[in-house]
This record gives structure tokens, C-alpha cells and sequence, in this order.
């Protein structure tokens, strides 16, 4: 796509509210602009006129990084009255000469105001056109771009501290001295092919070459071993409630949401399906999955398949809260539940319930299990459910420069570079030709150039990414 039309777009949320903001990029974003609007005094805009004071000067008169009041016109007919924020290329987000006008929320106000520009001379941006110019203009690279996406999503402190991480170059600094590194090694391999035949210059120490594959390797495994704390941050950690009928799953997941979400029945099998909800918890989005009942003999073909998807989502979840009632269940029964639970190798919280009843101490816990008793009817309880599912998550405060990975085409490219530098170190291992061991390198060079957008050129990749943000970023 070429950047040589001028586009606009609505960039605050659908609907009416106090004040929108209309944007305007491109090589005419001035002149087209200049057609509507009157900075200063209320004259009918045009070069010729009733009304035009000639001594008024257009927008593309004023500094750059001034705000100009103004009025827009259609014809002689005053729209509103705006606040033009004026840069100029190639100090604006997208590198172009941009306007931004503010005016008031009402949609008839913009829907006029983005007529009067298509009218004038501009287009409708496409989803993430405003960004996808910035990029390819150089303002930023491929995963700040991203994180301009991933930001504007943010909705917990976790998420927003990695976006602005991502989208001030914390990423691509690392990538960047990655590949510097990777490119030294490939200098010296390709030194070394240019002058084979001198046996008596020697450009690449291979076990030099060994030390720096090595340190490579574990940047970009640490990189990529990131994301699974990064994807639980960006999208919640999943947290399955499962557990015999009628021990409380429901009654829990409604006092953690502090809402009737689920249906609380003493019928088993009340509950069929899955039930999912989200809840912020110490800032942490989590997503909690309230399953049906597990029970062997069912004669209900929809409870059995309900119970199988039961299973299912406790091997898919992050962390599993198994319930049981602690008026039904004695200590000794729980011990075999224990042993099946720790082989799902995952945090277990085994809860106790109806405890207003039972009044036990909990039994001794080890490794991945931990238990408690509780009263769903107690608040105190509730929260102290909470703190264990923060401890049991245990994912730590993201700090200001830490670097985590939460794009899932990023964590495919780091996976892809890792095996490629595997291969480097394994060809060292065996004395492999310098020619194959280049491959390798250039290959690894490949997947991390991936991530910034250094080596993507087609259209379809492009398109792909930015037409997931939205209209007018």
C-alpha cells in the first residue's frame, strides 16, 4: 500500500460523549483540511467568498505542535466550533503531516465532519492505517506497532506495563542486540569461506563461536519461555472449579464474582456445561470455568458428556480448585483424590466446603496441592481464597523494563529461531561446514527479523496484523 492518499477516521469510541476526535494524515491532510475549517474567526472558508477575511491563514500556517480554535463550515453554514491539533511530517505518529480535530461527541457532528473530509479530498482509513503508516514511514517497528494494539486493549496494570514496555522498544532492543550478536557470527563464517584456502588465518574460533551460540540460544529460550506468563497476563490465567455434584462449585464461583451468575441447585447435575467468567484479582485478570459435577455412573447421556468436558478443562487450565463437601467427606477419603490430583502437574487449591458445619483443620498438604476450608457464606473465607489462587498463580509484579512475551506470532518466531541457532551449535559440535553453519545463522537471522517486520515484505502478512486494531489507531 502506498502512503500517497490522504485519510481520516473517527479515533475515539463509536457513539456520541462529551468530544470525538477526527484524524487526518497524509500529504494533503493541510489543503484538505484548510477546505472546512477557519482557525480564529467565523468566516465561510474558500479562497474566494462573502465572509473570507484575507487576512486569515489557513492551518498549514501555524507551527507545528500548536492547538488552533476554528470553526468548520458546510458551505456558509457553521458545523461547530474545534480545537485543531496541528504536526507536522516527519514529527507525527505516522510520519505524515497530521491534523487531529476535536469537536463535540454528537454523531450527527461527526459523521458530518468525516463527510466534509471524504467530500474534500480524504478516504476512510482502513483498521490500523493511522499505525500501519507509522511503521512503514519508520516511526516504529513491527512489534511496537503491536503493542499500540495490545495497549489500547490493556484493561489490568499488568498488561498496560508490558504494552508500554513493548511499544517504547524493550523488545526490539532485545531482538536488536540478538541479531548485532548474530550477525558477528555470521561475519566471521563468512570471513572464514572467503579465504578457505589461507589455513593460516584464522576468523572463527569455534569455540568462541560455541560461547556465543550458547548465550544466544538461552536469550531467545528465555524470550520464548516468557510467554506463557506473558499470554496469562494479556488474555487470564485459566482456573478450573471442578468436584464431585453439590459440593459448592457454584456457590463459590458466584461469592468470588459476588454475583448470582450460577445457577445453585441441591438436584446433581444441576450444572451441564461450562460456565466461564473472568475477575480481576489483585489487578491479575483470571478466568474462572465452573464445571459439571464428577461422578462414575450417570445414566444422563448430557451430564456424562458435561462431566467429560469437566476433564477436559482441568487438563487445559493453569491452576484447578477441587471442591469437596467437608460434611461428606472424610480425611482418609481424600488422600487418593490428592495422588490423582497432583499428576496434573499444575497448581491444586483443594477446598473444603460448608466448613459453618464441619468445623475441621485442614489435612496435611506437599507439593503442587495445597488445601483449605471454607464457608462460602463468609467473606473473610472468600478473600482467603483469593490471596491462595495470587500465591498459586504466582506470577510476580511486572517490573517497568522487564520483557515478556505476549504476542503468540512472536513466541512462533522465537520458536523457530531457537531451533534454527540449535542447529548452529549442533553443526559446531560436529565440525560442520561453515557454508551449512551460514544457512543455519541466516535462517535464525530470518525468524528474529520476523518479529520486527526487518523481513516481511508481503501485503497478506501485513494486512493480517493490522486489520485486527481498530478504525482510526
Amino acid at each position: 500500500m502506498m502512503n500517497d492518499d490522504t485519510i481520516c477516521a473517527v479515533s475515539t469510541p463509536p457513539g456520541s460523549g462529551g468530544i470525538a476526535v477526527i484524524r487526518v494524515t497524509g500529504p494533503d491532510a493541510f489543503a484538505v483540511c484548510d477546505r472546512i475549517i477557519v482557525p480564529g474567526k467565523r468566516t465561510v472558508p474558500g479562497v474566494t467568498g462573502p465572509g473570507r477575511d484575507a487576512e486569515t491563514k489557513g492551518l498549514s500556517g501555524y507551527r507545528a505542535n500548536t492547538v488552533v480554535y476554528g470553526s468548520a463550515y458546510r458551505s456558509s453554514d457553521v458545523l461547530d466550533d474545534v480545537l485543531v491539533a496541528i504536526f507536522r511530517a516527519p514529527h507525527s505518529y505516522t510520519g505524515e503531516d497530521t491534523v487531529e480535530i476535536s469537536c463535540h461527541g454528537s454523531l450527527y457532528i461527526q459523521q458530518q465532519l468525516m463527510q466534509l473530509l471524504i467530500e474534500n479530498g480524504a478516504r476512510q482509513a482502513r483498521p490500523g492505517e493511522f499505525t500501519r503508516r507509522a511503521f512503514m514511514n519508520g516511526k516504529m517497528d513491527l512489534s511496537q506497532a503491536e503493542a499500540v494494539a495490545d495497549l489500547i486493549a490493556s484493561t489490568s496494570a499488568g498488561m498496560h506495563r508490558l504494552a508500554m514496555n513493548q511499544m517504547r522498544g524493550g523488545f526490539s532492543d532485545e531482538l536488536k542486540q540478538l541479531r548485532m550478536q548474530l550477525l558477528d557470527f555470521a561475519s566471521l563464517i563468512e570471513l572464514e569461506l572467503d579465504f578457505g584456502d589461507h589455513e593460516e588465518l584464522a576468523f572463527a574460533d569455534r569455540t568462541q563461536l560455541r560461547d556465543l551460540a550458547n548465550k544466544i540460544r538461552y536469550k531467545i529460550k528465555d524470550l520464548a519461555g516468557s510467554f506463557a506468563a506473558g499470554n496469562a497476563i494479556k488474555n487470564g490465567i485459566p482456573v478450573a472449579i471442578i468436584g464431585k455434584p453439590n459440593v459448592g462449585k457454584s456457590t463459590l464461583l458466584n461469592a468470588l464474582l459476588n454475583e448470582e451468575r450460577a445457577i445453585v441447585s441441591d438436584i446433581p447435575g444441576t450444572t451441564r456445561d461450562t460456565i466461564e467468567e473472568t475477575l480481576y484479582i489483585d489487578g491479575q485478570l483470571f478466568r474462572f470455568i465452573d464445571t459439571a459435577g464428577l461422578r462414575d455412573n450417570t445414566s444422563d447421556h448430557i451430564e456424562a458428556m458435561g462431566i467429560q468436558r469437566s476433564f477436559e478443562k482441568a487438563e487445559k487450565a493453569s491452576m484447578i480448585l477441587y471442591l469437596f463437601d467437608l460434611t461428606q467427606e472424610e480425611a482418609e477419603e481424600l488422600v487418593p483424590i490428592s495422588r490423582w490430583l497432583r499428576k496434573f502437574n499444575k497448581p491444586i487449591l483443594m477446598i473444603g466446603t460448608k466448613n459453618d458445619r464441619a468445623r475441621r483443620s485442614p489435612i496435611h498438604t506437599s507439593g503442587n496441592v495445597q488445601v483449605i476450608h471454607i464457608s462460602c457464606k463468609e467473606p473473610a473465607d472468600i478473600e482467603r481464597v483469593k490471596s491462595y489462587i495470587i500465591r498459586l498463580a504466582n506470577l510476580g509484579k511486572v517490573t517497568e523494563n522487564e520483557v515478556i512475551v505476549t504476542n503468540i506470532r512472536h513466541y512462533e518466531a522465537l520458536c523457530r529461531a531457537g531451533e534454527s541457532i540449535e542447529r548452529v551449535i549442533e553443526g559446531l559440535d560436529s565440525n560442520l561446514s561453515g557454508d551449512l553453519l551460514a544457512e543455519d545463522i541466516r535462517e535464525c537471522l530470518h525468524y528474529l527479523g520476523e518479529i520486527t517486520g526487518g523481513e516481511i515484505a508481503t501485503e497478506e502478512i501485513l494486512s493480517t496484523i493490522f486489520s485486527k486494531f481498530c478504525i482510526g489507531k
